[in-house]
């Protein structure tokens, strides 16, 4: 039976990557270089609604207290990692395809966006991030008057 394998052309060079990166960091006595490393990177939508913006990332088996939301230079900034979920001592695996590790994205703030009032929810493996915009910013209709 012809077995059907899924194409993925960055993977190999991303792993590549994150070894040189691990061999230049043990090298030069770095252990903790891999940190800023991230091993995997969550799927989001990005949306405009009249009064916020709405960031919705999957983020399927994160704890949400791994999960660090914080916001520098008008940069909005979600980390966090996946832990095993189990330590087995066997290796009877054909395939392990989900990634466990760091993660981090970034995404930058508009003007109108309130930094202050971010709000945050975790739901079903989904993370919600609520950027209200600023009062003056929301836009409104005018009448006109005859």
């Amino acid at each position: 039976m012809p077995q059907i394998i899924r194409h993925e052309p960055w993977n190999m060079l991303n792993q590549l990557q994150r070894e040189i990166d691990h061999l230049f960091a043990s090298h030069l006595g770095r252990e903790n270089a891999e940190l800023n490393q991230a091993d995997w990177v969550p799927a989001v939508d990005v949306l405009e609604e009249a009064d916020r913006y709405l960031i919705r990332a999957d983020v399927p088996g994160v704890d949400p207290q791994d999960i660090d939301i914080h916001v520098e230079d008008g940069t909005l900034v979600i980390s966090g990692k996946r832990e095993h979920e189990s330590q087995e001592s066997r290796e009877n695996y054909r395939r392990v395809e989900r990634v466990t590790g760091a993660f981090e994205r970034r995404f930058g703030l508009p003007e109108s966006a309130d930094a202050e009032n971010i709000s945050a929810k975790s739901r079903h493996g989904v993370l919600e991030v609520s950027i209200p915009k600023r009062r003056q910013s929301l836009a409104r209709k005018i009448t006109v008057e005859s």
